[in-house]
């Protein structure tokens, strides 16, 4: 098996996971998310694969960013990269939401003839007290998005998470993502605004710690199969398959509406904005998505989708190094588009109709809140914590919105693998038509749609 091509591996691994996980759910039963073997498995692949890819993201991000601006022709030259990026940001995620909102209002998941889904909200009203307190608590360290309102609200919450009143805490948390990016960029314009040999010195020193970075991360690819195989055999081993029938309508039409997104929207913007071939991209990020589904955390798989895009896509060290960093956190496709998806669904379920302007609210708030969540598993439930407080606040149904989360809750790991695969194409796709509109003639050359493809070869 080791002689075969990474993405292989990982292919064997998943389905020998999805076998293992479902004899296990099948002998074990609802005993199985305690036993012997899924905590072997949740060894090896949370806290061996995960635990390694988690341990480099700060030196490599840190580096990668420092290394890449710091390269650059001047200031001029990475405010042009930063526009484009942002901008590319805003367009994909705007399409990711649309598409959202559209699928939810033509199926309707939460509603059954016409009516809230009696079976779904039979559930809420069953086990409210045990998951109101899970759906408020998953991963609010993690993500750093609190319930509680922000006297400047949203915008102000991401400012204050920005800003670090300790550079060095800040640094050594992973959580901490967006002060890690802003203490990033401010050293590497920095470095650009100087000259002399101290700043040789320290672009040579983080540059030295870039490829030393990129070294290890090769290391620990060699562990994908494994780590692969025991996330997905634990997670298939603790998903009962009751409640996935109740839930069915809804996550057909998450899973819809990621698809569109991933198989149409971005693949178009791939066409004519970058004059690629799209066929040739989904090829060149294979190991990417693959462990980006498997581990469903967009920053534990940024290693990989550098690794992936400067080696099998062609593109620069220069354009990967600040795009996907900043994409990680701030460019969320996926999480956006099933943040409208999930709070609308609950507004369905409990018998709530929004209007045009309560949607476009949840449009703006999904908008500005996935750029605040982290790239761990789960960490979306406190967004839509966040928009289901805003939009029900003072509504008759706003209390028993809350314990709906849980619902969403119960089938959110299978959901969360398919929009962590989005999110991570879609900054994938931005890397690509930016580097293309930078002039990167080495950018999935040798395949590209336009006419023009001769003349790029030569």
């Amino acid at each position: 098996m080791f002689k075969l091509k990474v993405h292989w591996q990982i292919i064997i691994a998943l389905v020998l996971g999805v076998a293992a996980g479902s004899a296990l759910q099948y002998f074990l039963g609802a005993g199985a998310a305690g036993s012997r073997w899924v905590l072997i498995c949740e060894f090896l692949g949370k806290t061996v694969f995960i635990g390694l890819l988690k341990m480099i993201i700060v030196p490599l991000i840190f580096s990668s960013i420092v290394t890449g601006i710091a390269g650059l022709s001047g200031i001029s030259g990475f405010g042009r990269l930063g526009i484009k990026t942002l901008g590319y940001y805003v367009l994909s995620s705007v399409l990711a939401i649309t598409i959202g909102l559209s699928a939810v209002n033509v199926m309707k998941p939460g509603l059954v003839d016409g009516k809230p889904n009696p079976e779904v909200a039979s559930f809420i009203e069953n086990n409210s007290k045990k998951f109101e307190k899970k759906g408020n608590a998953v991963n609010d360290d993690a993500t750093g998005l609190r319930e509680e309102t922000h006297p400047l609200g949203v915008v102000g919450n991401l400012v204050e998470r920005m800003i670090p009143v300790n550079i060095f805490k800040a640094a050594s948390d992973n959580g901490a993502m967006l002060s890690l990016i802003f203490i990033s960029l401010l050293t590497a314009f920095g470095l650009i605004a100087i000259d002399g040999p101290g700043k040789e010195a320290v672009v040579n020193v983080v540059g030295g710690v870039n490829q030393l970075m990129i070294k290890i991360t090769g290391w620990i690819m060699r562990l994908a199969p494994l780590g692969v195989f025991g996330l997905m055999s634990s997670t298939i081993a603790q998903t009962g398959p009751s409640f996935l029938l109740a839930m069915a309508s809804y996550m057909v039409t998450v899973l819809m509406a990621l698809a569109l997104h991933f198989f149409v929207a971005l693949p178009l913007l791939l066409i004519f904005l970058g004059r690629v071939n799209p066929l040739r991209h989904f090829r060149a990020m294979r190991d990417a998505l693959l462990t980006s589904f498997s581990t469903a955390s967009s920053s534990a798989t940024l290693p990989v989708t550098m690794r992936c895009l400067q080696d099998n896509a062609g593109v620069s060290k220069r354009t990967s190094s600040f795009v996907l960093p900043l994409g990680a956190t701030v460019n969320m496709d996926g999480t956006a588009l099933y943040e409208c998806i999930a709070v609308l669904f609950v507004a369905q379920v409990m018998g709530a109709s929004l209007d045009f302007a309560a949607q476009l609210s949840v449009v703006v708030l999904a908008l500005l809140t996935s750029v605040g969540v982290a790239g761990v598993p789960s960490a979306s439930l406190v967004a839509i914590v966040i928009i289901i407080q805003n939009v029900a606040e003072d509504q008759p149904w706003g209390g028993g919105a809350m314990a709906a989360v849980g619902a969403i809750y119960a089938v959110d790991r299978i959901l969360d693998m398919c929009r962590t695969s989005v999110n991570i194409f879609s900054d994938s796709c931005g890397a690509v038509i930016i580097a293309r509109s930078e002039g990167e003639k080495g950018v999935l050359a040798g395949d590209e749609i336009d006419s023009s493809s001769s003349k790029a070869k030569e």
